[in-house]
């Protein structure tokens, strides 16, 4: 995946400063998670083991695709590795979309897995099914997008499938944080979904204001 710039074109995604705390923010809630939620791939007693056990042969793809996609994902806003390393910017794309498209379903044949074991509701399930489409859809129109060589567009939905693919650290951080019951963890799932692209085009319209600044400055 690229996108190329021409010599005119403003330079930022976003300032230095902000992109960094941004994805400081993001790194921070990785690490959240993984202290957590996660804690239990670090202990062999966690009793989530004997939950998972009966799709565990599932899980593991399922977690390696999209903790993958969830570490390449900020790379690909990264100017410098686009423009000295053209050829890894476009590896780290190509491999974040296979873990979108392994993960993502994955995702949905777990979760089809635990409501029959009547762990979760159907409509929990539902919300899966919501929350896989969303990124699936969007990391596909950005691979269109950079494949027929529209690169502006293939930006903007990058940015809205790693809003989708944050989805999966978001609903973990946000339950644990304010210490919400199992049940509240659809709720949280559905407010995650709603909000992805909008905050999304919040983000590239933060950007463009950015841009248009730069070049009225640069006039």
């Amino acid at each position: 995946m690229t996108m190329e710039l021409s010599s005119g074109a403003p330079k930022p995604f976003f300032s230095f400063s902000a992109k960094t705390a941004l994805f400081a923010l993001i790194g921070v809630m990785y690490a959240y998670v993984l202290v957590t939620n996660e804690s239990f791939l670090f202990d062999k007693s966690n009793p989530e083991w004997a939950h998972i056990a009966p799709f565990q042969m599932w899980l593991l793809p399922h977690g390696l695709a999209a903790a993958f996609a969830l570490f390449l994902g900020p790379f690909q806003f990264s100017e410098r590795l686009r423009r000295k390393y053209l050829t890894v910017h476009k590896t780290f794309g190509y491999l974040y979309i296979a873990g979108c498209y392994i993960g993502a379903p994955l995702g949905i044949y777990i979760q089809r897995f635990e409501e029959k074991m009547g762990t979760f509701s159907h409509s929990f399930t539902i919300a899966t099914v919501m929350d896989a489409a969303i990124w699936v859809f969007a990391t596909t129109m950005a691979l269109i997008m950079i494949r027929t060589k529209r690169m502006q567009q293939h930006r903007q939905w990058m940015i809205r499938s790693f809003a989708c693919a944050l989805i999966f650290l978001e609903v973990r951080a946000i339950t644990v944080f304010f210490q919400l019951p199992e049940a509240a963890a659809e709720a949280v799932v559905w407010a995650c979904v709603a909000a992805a692209f909008p905050i999304a085009d919040l983000v590239l319209q933060v950007d463009e204001r950015l841009r248009q600044k730069s070049r009225t400055a640069r006039a």
